[in-house]
């Protein structure tokens, strides 16, 4: 709504901040229900269970019911939780067109016109994502709620800080975030991304081809048909050994330069005749570098930091003064040289 209500909001006893509805409108609320309430400063107001708070909740019910109505009949068919929400926020912005009966502005209108009496929102929004902490398995996943999603292979055996949110999961290796997949709901579901298994696929190329994550790389678009014809040219070339690690190491540059150019730069290698990587990093700056606006310099991203051992470094102060002379005696092992003397070895007859 761009603003804070300055009096109150009606909630009718969500469980999410609602633990337990005591006497009258008291109401035993959640540690995170109330963290969320004093972050924005407001007040909740809960309606009284069953029939008769119903007259408190004014018209919401039968408008979410026409919302439904209008919207969602028949039932839309989505390929993921973001394109709902963009189909929502797109029915949601018609909405402000809309008349109620009797009365001469549109719903657009009077928000406007009641946005003026809304406090400022904080500085930041409230991070609403549950925080856990999974352990990367040995496959360089992590599991949460019954579903699996990929991490960088580097991370495998560690424990990763994960936000759990209602749309998408993020998760952190210390405060850098590595992996951001769509939030799953069906059990046993797995989100893989190609890219965190290109250091193992490196050293073991001929599980590529039936991996999953090339599958859903397929699927989503990411993996096109130009690193299809790469692949195939390089193969015919060098071998399959030989030939999948050439297209590892141009997947290896989509770290480093816009998906975009590396595309072009493998579609001028093979145009060119080569499946070198180093080829087509150099038609991928080309590229990059043609492209209105291109910045070969700083449009990039970094590459990540290698992960910090966890054996201790000690680092050793430079004395300023010279060491004192050693006049103590050069060692000698002359002592040991009775073991080189080996004593016959006695016999004994029966």
């Amino acid at each position: 709504m761009g603003g804070v209500p300055w009096r109150h909001i009606r909630y009718d006893n969500l469980p999410a901040a609602v633990a337990k509805v005591l006497r009258g409108r008291t109401r035993t609320e959640t540690a995170r229900w109330l963290a969320f309430r004093s972050w924005y400063g407001f007040e909740a107001f809960y309606c009284e269970p069953g029939p008769a708070g119903a007259h408190e909740k004014g018209g919401v019910e039968g408008d979410l019911g026409r919302f439904r109505r209008r919207w969602l009949v028949p039932v839309p068919k989505v390929a993921s939780l973001a394109e709902l929400n963009a189909l929502l926020a797109e029915a949601d912005a018609s909405e402000d067109e809309r008349r109620i009966a009797y009365r001469a502005a549109t719903v657009g209108e009077d928000f406007t016109a009641e946005q003026a009496f809304l406090r400022p929102l904080p500085g930041e929004p409230f991070e609403t994502a549950a925080t856990l902490w999974p352990l990367v398995d040995r496959y360089s996943r992590v599991s949460i709620g019954k579903c699996r999603y990929s991490v960088p292979a580097h991370l495998i055996g560690s424990r990763v800080r994960a936000m759990l949110s209602a749309n998408e999961l993020r998760i952190f290796d210390g405060s850098k975030q590595v992996a951001a997949h769509p939030r799953l709901t069906a059990a046993g579901a797995e989100h893989l991304e190609l890219d965190h298994y290109l250091e193992i696929l490196a050293r073991k190329p001929g599980a590529l081809a039936g991996s999953a994550a090339l599958a859903q790389a397929r699927a989503a678009g990411v993996f096109t048909s130009v690193h299809d014809a790469f692949w195939a040219a390089a193969r015919a070339r060098h071998g399959d050994g030989a030939g999948t690690r050439a297209l590892i190491e141009a997947l290896l540059l989509h770290r480093r330069m816009p998906p975009g150019a590396v595309i072009a730069g493998m579609r001028a290698a093979l145009q060119a005749g080569s499946c070198s990587a180093d080829v087509v990093a150099v038609e991928a700056r080309k590229h990059a570098a043609a492209a209105p606006g291109g910045d070969t310099g700083t449009a990039w991203p970094a590459l990540p930091r290698p992960r910090r051992s966890r054996a201790a470094v000690v680092t050793l102060p430079r004395r300023q003064d010279a060491l004192p002379p050693d006049r103590r005696p050069a060692p000698s092992v002359a002592a040991y040289d009775q073991l080189l003397s080996v004593p016959p070895a006695s016999g004994g007859g029966a």
